[in-house]
């Protein structure tokens, strides 16, 4: 299949649609449970990082889309670790002996795509790996749906997908969270960040709605809260909620753009 170029016009692309996205509120608590599970299996993401010199948030969202996060299995393509790979990309790792520990296994499987420290991991950089970790059938042959491996759970993905290879369905629905999705709410979470995103500096005025940790009752605040989260994500380097409680995350983020906290937020200025 042929190669995708990673052009201004895709970088634009990828930025706008990462930043522009909303997790379905149905799929809410999936996504800050897959969150828990890979921030909890932080340790062994970043020991592969420090390895090979790729993000270990990128390592966590393709072992999640991969494995479904198991460590029991190859990075590759889920097969198990107890002997080489069967499925594409077949008999993986090439050198070593059956049983593989997931370290080597991940290792393998990221230097067999061209992937370490000199790849771009800037925002569109990664999106664009991880587009091509899962191949460019989307985007080349059925472009009138974004790839589902990136953006499943949010409002860019509704439905159509391959249900087999080569065999597509307009109508078939994704039910795994897109990798993009993960990273945003990875982002939102302070998890992760991406080092082409630059602190923000503030060019218009804000709403002013005071720190709170818990989510308001009268509708005309949450609207308000909403608001200024929308606001805040307009700025390169912020991610936020949008939840309507305009708490820690909030606090912060406003901080960022501002130069100090929420009115009522007991760090102050």
């Amino acid at each position: 299949m042929p190669n995708v170029t990673l052009t201004d016009a895709l970088r634009r692309e990828y930025d706008t649609l990462f930043n522009s996205v909303i997790i379905r509120p149905e799929r809410a608590g999936e996504v800050e449970a897959s969150v828990r599970r890979i921030n909890g299996d932080r340790d062994r993401h970043t020991a592969v990082a420090e390895a090979t010199g790729i993000p270990w948030g990128f390592i966590a969202v393709v072992h999640n889309m991969e494995a479904s996060g198991r460590f029991d299995r190859h990075l590759h393509n889920g097969d198990p670790l107890t002997a080489r790979t069967v499925q594409v990309p077949a008999g993986r790792p090439k050198t070593g002996q059956a049983p593989f520990t997931w370290e080597e296994s991940a290792i393998d499987a990221l230097t067999l795509k061209g992937l370490g420290a000199s790849t771009d991991w800037s925002l569109a950089g990664t999106l664009y790996q991880l587009e091509r970790y899962n191949g460019w059938g989307y985007r080349l042959s059925h472009p009138h749906v974004l790839s589902p491996y990136l953006w499943c759970y949010s409002q860019h993905y509704s439905s159509g997908k391959y249900v087999a290879d080569g065999t597509w369905s307009d109508t078939a629905v994704s039910r795994q969270c897109g990798a993009a999705v993960l990273l945003r709410r990875m982002a939102e979470s302070g998890l992760v960040d991406f080092h082409d995103q630059p602190a923000p500096a503030a060019d218009a005025e804000p709403l002013i709605v005071r720190y709170t940790t818990e989510k308001p009752t009268d509708p005309a605040e949450l609207k308000r809260a909403e608001a200024l989260q929308q606001w805040l994500n307009t700025f390169p380097g912020v991610f936020v909620k949008v939840d309507g409680e305009a708490g820690k995350r909030t606090s912060e983020a406003y901080k960022k753009v501002t130069g100090h906290y929420l009115p009522g937020d007991p760090r102050g200025t």
